[in-house]
């Protein structure tokens, strides 16, 4: 289904990165708060490790985020071909981290992975991608609803 045709004005934004432990759920977390208007966003990881980090939650919880909805998952097939825009944290390019992938869609970011970090490090990896997000959501509102 393509953007014209959904019955959701929203885009539809999956996150990713290898784990989907720190930098995914923190952005599925910072979109769906701040550009929930905009955006309809998921998270997974390319090697889930099951369980989003404890300073993960702590992060977005002192930051005023939300945090009850976040799991750590595997991309799914129907999270991949629903998404209108992947958003690669992995630190792999898009064509290493998705062979075979609709590479149109997938937008690399490069965010330093906080795991096994002091939350210092958690917390300038928050910033670094909700500012990241506020560059996104600028750029969709420039061009329209349904486009990245």
């Amino acid at each position: 289904m393509n953007a014209n045709t959904r019955s959701s004005p929203r885009l539809r934004v999956l996150f990713v990165c290898i784990g989907n432990s720190c930098r995914s759920p923190m952005a599925e977390s910072i979109a769906s708060r701040d550009a929930a208007d905009l955006f309809e966003t998921a998270s997974a990881g390319l090697n889930p490790l099951g369980v989003v980090q404890k300073l993960t939650l702590q992060t977005l919880q002192a930051n005023g985020y939300p945090t009850a909805e976040l799991y750590s998952k595997p991309i799914l097939n129907d999270s991949w071909t629903e998404a209108d825009l992947v958003i690669n944290m992995s630190g792999y390019p898009r064509e290493r981290a998705f062979p075979r992938a609709e590479w149109h869609k997938v937008e690399d970011w490069k965010v330093d992975d906080p795991y096994g970090s002091d939350p210092a490090v958690y917390q300038r990896t928050f910033e670094d991608i909700r500012t990241k997000i506020e560059t996104l959501v600028a750029r969709v509102r420039e061009r329209g609803h349904g486009q990245a």
